[in-house]
């Protein structure tokens, strides 16, 4: 070859898919290719233009647009464009302008479906388009390991038994006996269900099992026409349909349950038994809630709290996703908080008023990762009475908030704790707090919304908790101004993509040539994602779960829910990967990535899930606005 074909062959090699050729194969191609130059601003490529050539950046830089003039992308030395046209019908699909003087690399169609035809790496890069490529990486990862993508309803092989709240417990036993099952669900058939199933409690309001009719009848001596509702089990932890069999192990660990009713919006599909999920128990990894609950003092969870690095590495090496690792470390977070609770009404009494601890952020979505702060708060009795009650409820918030920071989990920067009385408040205040964040959405109360609108009650009347998450969401779904400014405020944290699409890292300090994961990629997602689910009124916390809500309300244009999906989670992966890694090498974990590290195809996909953020974020100026609301 002569000095002109090898460099033209050197340089291919560095740039995918090229990247993937054998050397022979390489060396062909170069000895193929055509050189054209563009001086800037003049067009390359005309809309619906006949297209014969694959056009390679060799210097210089290009935009493409879309039909209708919008810009699309943007690219530098190493770009790739024209695929789309001829993978088509040999037309230009996206329309190309040199932005500076530009040099290209042209490869003949023929040549270009040869090589498409010869090697499948090569083929794969152009027939997928980006975020379907990001897609397979998603399900591919996901495919390794089933436990993470096992819902509960595989689980299911019957419809639920269910009896009624006036059923005799000798009827009860009876079909108990006729249906082969240890429980029933006991229903209110005379309450009415609304079209709008979120405004419906649940028809379910009971369960009766075996070990009910045992020491609840026949060993106090209760009549056999005693009413159902007399005996039933009333404190439920009800599990949607969609959840994953991860979340019914944790469930049933964290609250010593041995049946969990399984509903769909609310109405009774079945019950899932202990011995339905005993295999997934060896999870050894989920085994820490049990420990953390039986630890007998601060000075021994915190002692305890030592296996949790190596719980989340093991999560990690067992190929979970990045929805089992969050749910699984922030299930034990919560439990952490409930021990401390459990402790400090024993050390300080029982509490003056009732009241419900709070998790805020990434605790409350199920989002929780390795390297994490504590975000809490306190919901008071509308019956608490400062000079009498406060000195109670601020030594019971000091003694969990120091008590997490020894276990590992630092006190929030922002000062977001039970610990600062500002945020111990009462019922009737905090639904004031929240209106008035609504109704004058400033940036302080922009940034409050960002933390407290994900809440979930952890302790004592976690009932209080969801009134307030029905609450908020009502409210917002209504308040077209506050959506808003919420959502100008979500495209204030914008991914680290420069203008070409590549990286933009850290210029110095202690993160020099890195970039922050959550602070640039999970949090705007979850911002986004946030701002959606308050528009449609969802009441779910965990964002992959507001998406479903998003999906069924057709929110969205076709799609861009599940580009969302899986951008959150190649991103959650990334730093998780990244935080194990870090771990075994004996560092100190943190979100803050070298893209270097990455491999091109993992850089290629992240740029993807970047990608996805910023049109998403682009999406949310022209979808809300204060006087039209949602478009």
């Amino acid at each position: 070859m002569q000095a002109e074909q090898v460099e033209i062959a050197q340089f291919l090699s560095e740039h995918p898919p090229f990247d993937t050729l054998p050397t022979d194969a390489l060396n062909e191609l170069a000895m193929q290719v055509e050189v054209t130059y563009f001086r800037a601003q003049t067009d390359i490529l005309h809309l619906a233009q006949d297209i014969s050539d694959l056009y390679v950046i060799r210097s210089g830089s290009v935009e493409i647009c879309r039909r209708n003039g919008e810009l699309y992308n943007r690219l530098a030395t190493g770009g790739i464009f024209g695929q789309m046209g001829l993978l088509m019908n040999r037309k230009v699909r996206f329309p190309a302008r040199a932005l500076e003087d530009t040099l290209l690399y042209c490869i003949n169609v023929d040549l270009f479906n040869h090589y498409c035809d010869e090697y499948e790496a090569f083929a794969d890069f152009f027939e997928v388009d980006g975020n379907v490529r990001l897609h397979q990486a998603i399900v591919e990862q996901a495919d390794s390991n089933d436990l993470t993508t096992a819902k509960v309803k595989s689980l299911l092989h019957r419809d639920a038994v269910t009896v009624t709240m006036q059923t005799s417990v000798q009827d009860v036993a009876a079909i108990m006996t006729q249906e082969s099952v240890s429980s029933v669900l006991v229903t209110d058939v005379e309450k009415q269900i609304s079209d709008d199933p979120e405004e419906d409690d649940g028809q379910v309001v009971g369960i009766i099992t075996d070990k009910d009719i045992r020491k609840k009848v026949v060993a106090q001596g209760f009549s056999f026409d005693t009413p159902a509702e007399q005996i039933m089990s009333t404190s439920l932890v009800l599990l949607d349909v969609n959840s994953y069999v991860f979340e019914a192990v944790l469930a049933m660990l964290r609250d010593n349950l041995h049946h969990l009713p399984v509903v769909h919006k609310r109405r009774p599909i079945g019950v899932i038994s202990l011995s339905d999920i005993l295999r997934y128990e060896s999870q050894s990894s989920l085994l820490l809630v049990r420990g953390i609950l039986a630890q007998q003092s601060v000075e021994d969870l915190v002692h305890y709290a030592q296996q949790l690095p190596n719980v989340f590495v093991r999560m990690v090496n067992e190929d979970a996703n990045s929805h089992m690792i969050g749910t699984a470390m922030a299930v034990i977070g919560r439990t952490f908080k409930q021990r401390l609770l459990a402790l400090a009404e024993e050390q300080f009494g029982p509490p003056p008023v009732p009241y419900c601890f709070i998790a805020l952020g990434s605790m409350a979505r199920d989002e929780q990762l390795i390297v994490t702060d504590q975000d809490n708060a306190l919901i008071l009795d509308n019956s608490y009475d400062d000079t009498k009650h406060d000195d109670y409820f601020q030594t019971l918030s000091d003694f969990v908030c120091d008590g997490l920071a020894q276990c590992g989990y630092t006190y929030c920067e922002g000062e977001i704790m039970a610990s600062f009385k500002k945020w111990r408040m009462t019922r009737h205040e905090w639904q004031e707090k929240f209106s008035g964040w609504m109704a004058e959405p400033k940036p302080q109360a922009l940034l409050n919304s960002s933390i407290f609108f994900d809440l979930d009650g952890v302790w004592g009347k976690t009932q209080w908790a969801d009134e307030l998450k029905s609450f908020i969401a009502k409210q917002g779904k209504a308040n077209k101004r506050f959506l808003a400014n919420l959502a100008a405020n979500a495209r204030n944290r914008t991914p680290p993509l420069g203008f070409f699409n590549g990286f933009v890292l850290e210029h110095n300090g202690q993160h020099k040539r890195s970039m922050n994961l959550k602070r640039r990629g999970t949090a705007p997602l979850s911002d986004v994602i946030r701002v959606h689910a308050l528009a449609v009124g969802s009441r779910k916390q965990n964002s992959f779960e507001r998406l479903e809500d998003i999906i069924e309300a057709k929110l969205l244009p076709k799609g861009k829910a599940q580009d969302l999906r899986d951008a959150l989670e190649y991103i959650a992966m990334m730093r998780i990967r990244h935080q194990a890694w870090q771990i075994n090498q004996g560092e100190q974990p943190d979100n803050d990535l070298d893209p270097h590290q990455l491999s091109p195809f993992e850089q290629r996909n992240l740029k993807e899930a970047f990608a996805i953020l910023e049109k998403a974020q682009s999406f949310l100026k022209f979808s809300y606005s204060a006087n039209s609301g949602i478009k």
